[in-house]
């Protein structure tokens, strides 16, 4: 009988060591030949320990988190026999807005753009029929006929009308098929503007960047600098900021609208977009689903603000960790607007713009140019604010982001003396410095102008930003006939605004 006690104490002080000792038969049958006066029952007694009931292994405490856990609940309902919340998720009742009846004409004729472009992925002419439009194809035919105006129509209604789905007529008459691509890719060649034939003198971008340093081989052990990756990221969003630009050209197809009113819009939302504390990404998608919305549909002077609250709404919800609740909107717009309205409308604008909010928003291309600028807070924080101009000043439509995030870091470098464009800064903006100029020059004539947008400027005259307004209009006002052709003294108006 010792030596069966001091089997047993072996078979107890294994287990306490490791805890989960698996005891195979081979083992069992070997202890049994060792210590032959064990009885029988003490092994099962043990191994009932250690092993459970049907015969698998596993910790103590599985039986405990069975209990709490989530798996065991899903399984009592199923077999209670309520499947119909997992397989149908209450997110398919919600799909389908209210507004939306005539869904399935609208989706039939934008799958058959849609087609072309995902099947001619490989050449890069064929989607250049699809950029300067972020909606659907049906849009694109309004666009190209600028002088005739679509139907009105109303923001917060849930009928559409059949004549918003048909291309507009040109004298009585529609545009035939080939006509309409010939004007889309006429309209569609990107960074035209930049390159024109007689500037042929100017090096091109690879020529410059040959030179340019290499600043994302210290990023490699930094797995949230991605920089294995970093360049098809930015290529593909450069592609994709194509697709999502609006028609610069919008405002000749609505009726009672005028550009000065969108800038008082956005001045406003501005406000609005301080109040909340929101991102700087929600500034720039609200605007951007501002102007394509406009350029898909008409809209009435009344429902402008409307537009306004619904774009910024959505944003919040795209952009912000915690987006602030609809009633809120309907506070700041002095309830002029009741919740079921903004509701309504935040579904009638995704619809129109085909659920598609894959904007590149500038602020992305800001961050990657400030790479090459060492992050300089003050050169990017001037930055911020002249990229903010190009949400307010319409002629900064026909432009990429990209290409105004790159002139925005160009002025503000130049406004501080921070040096040249060199090739390692043109290599991550992705624009050389000729080709920077022409929204350059949009932006001094802003600044040396007048002040319009009152709660802009007096968002960024402030000490949080640096008093960025105020120290580039002191430039603006010294250097802009350097820069400028024809440019007068500036007139001193009695009311000046403050800090």
């Amino acid at each position: 009988m010792p030596p069966a006690r001091t089997a047993r104490r072996a078979i107890t002080d294994e287990n306490a060591e490791t805890g989960t000792q698996r005891l195979t038969r081979a083992k069992a049958a070997a202890l049994e030949t060792t210590a032959g006066d064990v009885p029988k029952k003490t092994l099962v007694t043990k191994r009932s320990a250690t092993v459970p009931s049907n015969g698998t292994l596993g910790n103590r405490k599985r039986t405990a988190l069975g209990d709490v856990s989530n798996v065991g609940k899903k399984e009592s309902e199923n077999v209670e026999g309520k499947k119909g919340g997992l397989e149908k998720p209450t997110l398919a009742k919600t799909a389908k807005p209210a507004g939306i009846q005539k869904q399935p004409t609208r989706t039939n004729s934008t799958r058959t753009v849609l087609g072309q472009k995902v099947a001619n992925t490989a050449s890069s002419d064929l989607k250049r029929p699809a950029s300067g439009s972020g909606v659907t194809g049906h849009v694109t035919k309004k666009r190209n006929t600028s002088s005739s105006k679509p139907a009105k129509v109303d923001v917060d209604s849930d009928d559409e009308d059949d004549s918003e789905n048909a291309p507009p007529t040109v004298n009585g008459a529609k545009p035939s098929g080939k006509l309409e691509r010939k004007t889309s890719i006429k309209r569609s060649v990107p960074r035209a503007h930049l390159k024109p034939e007689e500037d042929d003198e100017y090096p091109s971008l690879e020529e410059v960047i040959k030179d340019a340093k290499d600043l994302d081989t210290e990023d490699l052990d930094d797995p949230l600098m991605v920089a294995e990756y970093v360049h098809e990221i930015f290529d593909y969003m450069k592609q994709l900021e194509i697709t999502t630009q609006p028609n610069p050209e919008y405002m000749a197809n609505q009726g009672e609208l005028e550009w000065k009113m969108r800038g008082i819009l956005v001045d406003w939302l501005l406000e609005v977009h301080t109040r909340f504390r929101l991102l700087p990404e929600t500034l720039f998608l609200a605007v951007n689903i501002i102007d394509r919305f406009l350029s898909a549909k008409v809209v009435q002077l009344d429902r402008l603000q409307l537009v306004g609250v619904t774009a910024m709404f959505i944003a919040s919800k795209y952009e912000e960790v915690l987006s602030p609740h609809v009633q809120n909107f309907v506070h700041v717009a002095d309830e002029g607007f009741s919740e079921s309205e903004i509701l309504s409308a935040e579904r009638f604008v995704l619809a129109s713009l085909n659920y598609d909010l894959s904007y590149p928003n500038p602020m992305n291309f800001l961050r990657r140019i400030s790479k090459a600028d060492n992050y300089d807070i003050q050169t990017r924080t001037l930055g911020k604010y002249l990229l903010e101009i190009g949400c307010l000043d319409h002629r900064f439509l026909k432009h990429t982001p990209s290409l105004v995030a790159a002139a925005a870091m160009y002025l503000a470098r130049l406004a501080l003396a921070r040096g040249e464009w060199d090739a390692t800064l043109s290599k991550y903006a992705g624009y050389t410095e000729h080709e920077i100029q022409p929204v350059f020059k949009l932006m001094v004539e802003y600044l040396h102008a007048p002040v319009a947008h009152d709660a802009f400027f007096r968002k960024y005259a402030s000490k949080k930003f640096m008093k960025a307004s105020i120290v580039l209009r002191q430039w603006a006002k010294k250097w802009a006939p350097k820069y400028l052709d024809n440019v007068q003294e500036q007139p001193s108006s009695g009311k000046t605004p403050r800090s």
